[in-house]
């Protein structure tokens, strides 16, 4: 075994070793693994510990987890999808990064005097936000496939395209005789549209074929093969012509977004993107250059600060003026506030083109990173002021009594079946609810729902409960007990009074009380769902209603044992169980093995 396999294997032991525990901890108190591989990776690095080196070529393998964390994105979006998100993409992303990239290279230019072409250098990569860092917080949320979500991906969207027209501009600033020969910018935004086109036709004509031999063949290793060839070709077209390889990397998995395959590469290359991303956010933390920041404390911390409060405002000023409410506006803000991994490449190239020191390039690398690990706490510290306030139930009308035969407590996704077929056999009711936002949303389909807690019995009594034949509990929760029950039953005792159950403890709770019916709420749609497996692998129709008799009967039995005893255990043997069918299955074959002999 040579020295650089050597090196390897040592520099994974302490990398993954302090990766798991920072995540762990980071995780635990609520402000993402990102920190914690970025702290991670500077104490392992060369200028705290000590413990690894070589973070640069690190780097070059750890940016493919960022283009199969855009290959993961563009499988989500169909092609559809993305032009029904163009005014988003080409409006917002476009004003986003002008606007951030002027203002943040004119705060340079002011504070570090530097001149013109240095400053658009550093400041134009600082109006581009953390694409890695983003879209897992927001897939990790569930937000990603939200209106929300897709504004932030819009605009991170078009920040990864203008990554092609930001290289365009440091090579028209170069100063490098060595660049001069370089294509110039028209050839450059050629390139970039004769790989799109390129990369829509090999995935229409070569990789959807390909996919299909490799579906026929069911090799799940060929898919694995097959997922990572892709994503690693496309990005390896896009950087031999100067571009963007996650770009690549997204259009490829665009061009599947519709294929059935979409599930299969999904679930294969979700690993190696997690641990390719983790391996990117070690690198950076590697790469940061510690000492810079303690010369320069002030001028780090101020640029950082800079940076998030101006990005934020613009972001946030730019989404108000496309629709979007100042609350959400200012968590948008706050979300794309940091710089993004693409200005460390940036940068590179600005210091290749003698615009920009080592050391500056360091230092804005510095506050890039500092800028990303104040993300996850600007998140949490702002929950409560960047959540929606509730609603005010004030100018909603309490319930009166317009002579309805049926009071329905609870008009949510149970209580609107249970009162639209009432209504269907032209029984009046009456609709009762706490939601503000589903009252006012119910009364745009014309329904009229009245506010109000309708387990209260003078609220009851306002509505009309009196002269009323059914009172109908449809609300979600297990709020209700015997001793909530019995008051109304005294009440209104010419009432028929039928609940809603949580679950099986939900009815434990209502032991004896003085209801004519309590409803489990997912029993009938799992029976009914376990009726149409049954049907789907061919068991016999009169098998299918014997098993479900035979279950309803056990079911019955066990929960009234349970109600007597109070204890959930109750009644468990009376459970189909998969030692009980072992059992019976064992059993038939002795039989049937008796009979052969």
């Amino acid at each position: 075994m040579d020295h650089s396999e050597v090196s390897l294997v040592q520099d994974a032991v302490p990398l993954l070793g302090f990766a798991l525990l920072f995540v762990l901890i980071f995780r635990k108190l609520g402000l993402g693994a990102t920190l914690g591989f970025l702290v991670a990776g500077a104490l392992v690095g060369p200028q705290v510990l000590g413990l690894v080196g070589g973070a640069e070529s690190k780097m070059g393998i750890a940016e493919l987890g960022i283009a199969l964390l855009l290959f993961l994105v563009g499988l989500e979006l169909s092609p559809g999808r993305l032009w029904r998100m163009r005014r988003d993409i080409f409006g917002l992303g476009l004003l986003q990064v002008v606007l951030c990239g002027v203002a943040v290279a004119g705060i340079v230019w002011f504070v570090t005097g530097s001149t013109l072409a240095a400053a658009l250098s550093l400041g134009l990569p600082l109006a581009l936000s953390s694409t890695a860092q983003v879209l897992p917080m927001l897939q990790s949320a569930g937000r990603l496939r939200t209106p929300f979500g897709e504004r932030a991906f819009a605009i991170l969207l078009f920040q990864d395209l203008s990554i092609v027209p930001l290289i365009t501009i440091i090579a028209a600033l170069s100063r490098n005789p060595a660049d001069m020969s370089g294509p110039p910018g028209w050839l450059l935004g050629l390139y970039t549209f004769g790989a799109i086109v390129g990369l829509i036709l090999a995935g229409r004509y070569l990789l959807r074929p390909l996919f299909r031999v490799i579906g026929n063949l069911g090799e799940r290793e060929m898919f694995v093969f097959a997922g990572l060839f892709t994503v690693i070709a496309a990005a390896a077209l896009m950087e031999s012509l100067g571009l963007s390889p996650a770009l690549g990397a997204f259009i490829a998995g665009v061009m599947l977004a519709d294929s059935p395959y979409r599930h299969e590469l999904e679930a294969d290359v979700e690993p190696f993107r997690t641990i390719l991303l983790g391996l990117f956010f070690l690198a950076v933390g590697m790469t940061l250059d510690l000492h810079a920041i303690a010369d320069r404390p002030f001028f780090v911390a101020g640029m950082a600060i800079a940076l998030i409060v101006t990005k934020m405002a613009i972001i946030m000023g730019l989404a108000m003026l496309f629709g979007v409410k100042p609350r959400r506006a200012f968590a948008l803000g706050l979300l794309l506030s940091q710089g993004g991994e693409f200005g460390f490449v940036l940068f590179a190239q600005a210091q290749k083109a003698l615009l920009i020191e080592a050391e500056a390039a360091s230092v804005f690398g510095a506050i890039i990173t500092l800028s990303m690990a104040t993300t996850p706490f600007l998140m949490m510290i702002t929950q409560k002021l960047r959540a929606e306030p509730e609603r005010s139930a004030e100018g909603l009308q309490g319930p009166q009594h317009d002579g309805s035969n049926a009071i329905v407590v609870g008009y949510g996704r149970f209580g609107q079946t249970v009162a639209q077929m009432l209504i269907g056999q032209n029984i009046p009711v009456t609709l009762i609810d706490t939601d503000v936002e589903m009252i006012e949303t119910a009364g745009s389909f014309g329904m009229k729902v009245y506010y109000g807690d309708g387990t209260r019995t003078d609220l009851l009594r306002q509505a009309g409960a009196a002269d009323a034949e059914l009172i109908l509990f449809c609300q979600d929760g297990d709020g209700l007990d015997t001793e909530i029950l019995e008051g109304i039953h005294h009440a209104f005792p010419n009432a028929s009074i039928f609940v809603r159950a949580y679950d099986r403890r939900s009815v434990m709770k209502m032991k004896g009380a003085p209801v004519a019916g309590i409803v489990r709420e997912m029993l009938e749609s799992a029976v009914r769902m376990a009726r149409e497996a049954m049907e789907a692998v061919g068991v016999d129709g009169q098998e299918i209603d014997r098993t479900e008799a035979e279950y309803r009967k056990r079911d019955s039995a066990r929960l009234k044992e349970q109600k007597e005893s109070g204890d959930l255990r109750a009644g468990i043997t009376r459970m189909f169980s998969q030692d009980a069918q072992a059992k019976a299955a064992a059993k038939a074959d002795a039989e049937a093995q008796v009979v052969k002999e």
